[in-house]
């Protein structure tokens, strides 16, 4: 059946609204405005079927559109993350030698072992952080390659072959220069939650040096004084 004129319009929009077409579908027939569409079906009664049917359609779209926002908030976030982590290493730019001989001593002095006569170690669970210091030792401290030990700290449940060889490849310590590993029991049990786990433990570089570790203290000193 066709309609023509305001008046057709009118009764294909009601005819629409008996059948338990929402507002926004019966637009896509007729070309009024919605308050003009709310006028002529306001007093049109909805079935009890037809109602839960758009009330569901409704939900639905306010689901689709809660996470569209939550996804357009995520990637904004990430797009500044990203802008900001681009600038910071704008700040910092390339560093020359001397910078880098300070970075390498504040690092040893906010995480390296400082006690003790001739013990020098750094433990880290940061890859980067570990490489770093490995190239400092070898670039500002001329320590030997026969030197250096590797030791792993690392839970029972992780695998610990593949951290040895994946620490043996970022330090470039032969896994014939590495102690035992220390390994910790996982506590599955604890109420503790641990934030991260560190899928390739904690790996500590040592070696004993009596006048180096003299000097080392002297350079941390000279950094804090």
């Amino acid at each position: 059946m066709g309609y023509s004129g305001k008046w057709g319009e009118k009764l294909q929009a009601q005819t629409l609204r008996r059948r338990g077409l929402s507002y926004k579908e019966i637009l896509k027939h007729v070309n009024v405005s919605k308050s003009t569409l709310s006028t002529w079906c306001r007093d049109i009664e909805l079935t009890d079927r037809q109602r839960e049917r758009l009330y569901n359609r409704k939900g639905a779209g306010q689901r689709k559109g809660s996470v569209i926002a939550a996804r357009n908030k995520q990637l904004k976030r990430w797009a500044d993350e990203k802008r900001l982590r681009e600038l910071g290493i704008k700040d910092v730019g390339r560093l020359n030698k001397n910078q880098r001989f300070l970075v390498g001593i504040a690092l040893y002095a906010a995480e390296g072992y400082k006690s003790g006569r001739s013990g020098i170690s750094f433990p880290n669970s940061d890859q980067r952080m570990v490489k770093f210091m490995m190239s400092w030792l070898r670039e500002f401290c001329k320590v030997p390659e026969s030197k250096f030990k590797g030791a792993l700290w690392i839970h029972d449940n992780l695998d610990e072959a593949k951290a040895r060889k994946f620490w043996s490849d970022i330090t470039r310590i032969p896994l014939n220069q590495f102690h035992k590993s220390y390994i910790v029991k996982n506590k599955v049990g604890s109420k503790k939650i641990r934030k991260q786990k560190h899928e390739h433990g904690v790996f500590t570089v040592r070696f004993s040096d009596v006048k180096l570790k003299r000097r080392l203290n002297g350079w941390i000193d000279g950094v804090l004084s």
